[in-house]
């Protein structure tokens, strides 16, 4: 090759190198649209607003937080799979995104047409029950339940919710009969469990809490695989059912195709959010604890509890009404 022909090459190498530099260095150029599939309140709003400013600071441009429920968050979750690959359309979802290829017919596949750009924190559920019942441990949950099957019921915010596939799960590892008894949001079985017309559920840690420490209910267990910084007391269900856990999680991602250097420059900049002491207090008053790592890590969480959900849906026979 002549002298010629090397620097030619070189010179179209850099070239393309500095042009992929700059392609990275002007992105953004516009405000970002970070879409969450439920109402304003909810978990994954209150994370995105949480995360949004910091993001924006970095990025130069502003990261609209967009409100988009429906379909048990299908709606959002199908917007931002249509969207175009470019960074400027991504979602903060929860953990009944990974639920919801189990429950609905979906048009897009939850694993392999999205982009996983960052696992934000996780969190477990509650298993709590009215403090008039004799039982204060899982071993208890399950005597009871099978000296008098169906007896015992458990309430959840509705049919297919993270709530009633956990106390599916645990019916099936444990093999136990106890009585679902659905009920049209989280407040409502809540107020049900206070009031003692439900004897138990897995419930949010936020709500739940509260009510532990003021003596109105009587926390049993923890879905998690480890204990909570939240109730260090209270043992998970995994310390007597081996091999249960139900991992609640909130993350990002984007469409498919979604560039390297933009889902790299998301989870850079979502990470180090993650690490501010501010971040980290409020995250810790939620019950939540802060994950990052890399998108690979969040695309494992999702595949996984896809499979999971799909398996216990057909187990259970679980069927959402249309």
């Amino acid at each position: 090759m002549s002298k010629f022909v090397q620097c030619a090459a070189v010179a179209f190498a850099l070239s393309f190198a500095n042009g992929g530099a700059h392609a990275q260095q002007k992105y953004p150029t516009k405000p970002i649209r970070l879409l969450t599939p439920f109402a304003p309140g909810g978990g994954s709003d209150i994370l995105a607003r949480a995360l949004s400013p910091s993001v924006s600071e970095a990025f130069g441009q502003t990261v609209v937080v967009d409100n988009r429920p429906g379909g048990g968050g299908t709606l959002g979750a199908g917007i931002t799979v249509r969207a175009d690959p470019d960074g400027y359309t991504l979602i903060l979802v929860s953990g009944s995104y990974g639920a919801n290829a189990a429950l609905h017919d979906l048009p897009y596949d939850s694993v392999n047409d999205i982009t996983p750009i960052i696992l934000i924190g996780t969190t477990g559920l509650l298993v709590s029950v009215h403090p008039t019942l004799p039982i204060k441990t899982v071993k208890d949950i399950i005597a009871y339940s099978k000296a008098s099957p169906g007896k015992l019921n458990f309430g959840s915010a509705g049919v297919g919710g993270l709530g009633h596939l956990s106390q599916e799960l645990f019916r099936l590892y444990t093999k136990v009969n106890i009585t679902h008894v659905p009920y049209k949001g989280s407040g409502p079985v809540m107020t049900a469990l206070l009031s003692g017309e439900v004897h138990s559920c897995f419930s949010s840690m936020v709500p739940s809490i509260p009510h532990v420490k003021a003596g109105r209910l009587r926390a049993i267990a923890v879905t998690t695989p480890k204990r909570s910084r939240a109730l260090p007391e209270v043992p998970t269900i995994g310390e007597t059912v081996p091999g249960y856990d139900v991992t609640h999680w909130y993350g990002i991602w984007g469409p498919k195709n979604l560039p390297r250097d933009i889902v790299m420059r998301w989870n850079q900049e979502v990470a180090k959010t993650l690490r501010t002491e501010a971040m980290q207090k409020s995250l810790a008053s939620d019950g939540l604890e802060p994950a990052g790592g890399p998108p690979e890590e969040y695309y494992n969480r999702i595949k996984s509890d896809v499979e999971k959900w799909k398996k216990v849906v057909k187990e259970a026979k679980i069927v959402i009404a249309k």
